[in-house]
């Protein structure tokens, strides 16, 4: 199911001195603040890399001088406000405000030099700024174009996490990634919530330009027809909720842009899918509890570093919502590539050589943590989770157990 969509745009710090080209993990009518410009000119920075100039400011709760019970929009503009005055003091212009957020985090995104940043980091108001970074998606490897429709399968990893069931509850799966396909036949996107970062280029839309997107909502939620793959809570609703480009790539500033637009929609049960991180972020870390403190559950990559996800976010967060995943192959061994740690690991998952659907109404074989979390975010969709059994060759001193229906 397609439904209209709005445009929302968040523009994250540093776009408007270095008209950076990507944010991480992005619709609606009269959008106040445009979250990403351009997309060509950031290249250079790779995952976790400083972008330079760009900051994320985080405000203490007390020093908040607005209610919060108006609409997502009535509450962006007056945390723009208030970011403003903020920045008056040390006249610092407002035009060097990026992204805001109002929900799942106090602040805002900001460019400054060197002087701007020494006086604002002592500011009473300030909690703390840290820089903003580049984020990507949680895949291993390069993914391939993809291929076209095929008579219906069962992908290996939906059956071994207890098969698929045929949705039919009213909670939603926020995909917080690259987009997702939005006329895919065998998914049921919802645009009309749907979120985009990025205000001008090929990216300043909803649909996925990568297909990482597409992939994870297909596992989530494919529909049970007659074609390409089933997912596991199928048929359910997949909401677009965008934030990495077409090449998989973004900011924190824009990912935190996400999870607060998705702390304001989302409602208790839905799902929130995270198959992205980098090194570690106070703000966003912060962002995601605070949202899943909400009701809403988020389920998280660990990383595919084949290291401690203590040492990443957002997989470090630890909270009753939230549900860091590992990777396992088909025969239950722990995935090479996966990162590791009890906590904040809750269970593994299939991510090794996982069909499912692709841009461009293709399907496509790809691993990653990045796929183990949405057979997660599946079941989870579902209703409580069970286990069945545990990996073999974990990397720490206890085997994750494997997610179940």
């Amino acid at each position: 199911m397609i439904k209209k969509f709005y445009k929302f745009v968040v523009k994250p710090a540093g776009i408007a001195v270095f008209a950076l080209a990507f944010l991480t993990f992005s619709c609606q009518e009269d959008a106040e603040s445009p979250v990403l410009e351009s997309q060509d000119q950031i290249m250079k920075y790779k995952n976790g890399e400083i972008i330079p100039g760009s900051y994320i400011v985080v405000l203490k709760p007390q020093s908040i001088g607005f209610r919060r019970d108006g609409s997502y929009q009535d509450n962006q503009a007056l945390m723009r406000k208030s970011a403003s005055s903020i920045l008056a003091k040390y006249r610092i212009s407002d035009q060097n405000i990026g992204a805001v957020y109002a929900v799942a985090l106090d602040g805002f995104g900001v460019t400054l030099d060197g002087s701007q940043f020494e006086l604002l980091k002592n500011d009473p108001t300030v909690s703390y700024i840290e820089p903003d970074r580049v984020m990507t998606i949680a895949q291993k490897g390069k993914p391939g174009g993809g291929g076209g429709s095929t008579a219906q399968e069962i992908p290996w990893g939906i059956t071994r996490v207890g098969g698929s069931v045929n949705y039919t509850g009213s909670n939603v799966a926020w995909v917080i990634d690259t987009g997702i396909d939005l006329t895919h036949p065998d998914l049921n996107v919802n645009t009309t919530n749907g979120f985009t970062a990025f205000s001008s280029g090929r990216d300043a839309n909803l649909n996925d330009g990568n297909g990482h997107g597409s992939h994870v909502a297909g596992t989530i939620a494919a529909i049970n027809n007659t074609i390409g793959v089933v997912g596991i809570a199928a048929g359910a609703t997949v909401v677009p909720v965008k934030v990495l480009d077409s090449r998989g790539s973004g900011s924190y500033s824009g990912v935190i842009a996400g999870v607060d637009w998705v702390a304001s929609k989302g409602k208790i049960g839905d799902v929130a899918n995270m198959s992205l991180g980098g090194p570690v972020s106070q703000a966003l870390d912060d962002a995601v509890l605070t949202a899943s403190n909400k009701g809403i559950i988020f389920v998280i990559a660990a990383g595919n570093s084949s290291a401690n996800a203590n040492n990443y976010s957002p997989a470090k967060v630890n909270g009753s919502n939230i549900y860091t995943i590992s990777a396992s192959d088909s025969g239950d061994n722990f995935a090479s590539f996966s990162n590791y740690g009890n906590p904040p690991i809750e269970y593994a998952a299939p991510g090794v050589s996982i069909k499912s659907t692709w841009k461009g109404g293709a399907y496509n074989t790809i691993s990653g943590t990045s796929m183990a979390a949405p057979h997660a975010a599946g079941v989870l969709l579902l209703g409580a989770a069970k286990t069945s059994g545990f990996v073999k060759g974990d990397k720490d001193s206890t085997p994750d157990p494997i997610i179940s229906r």
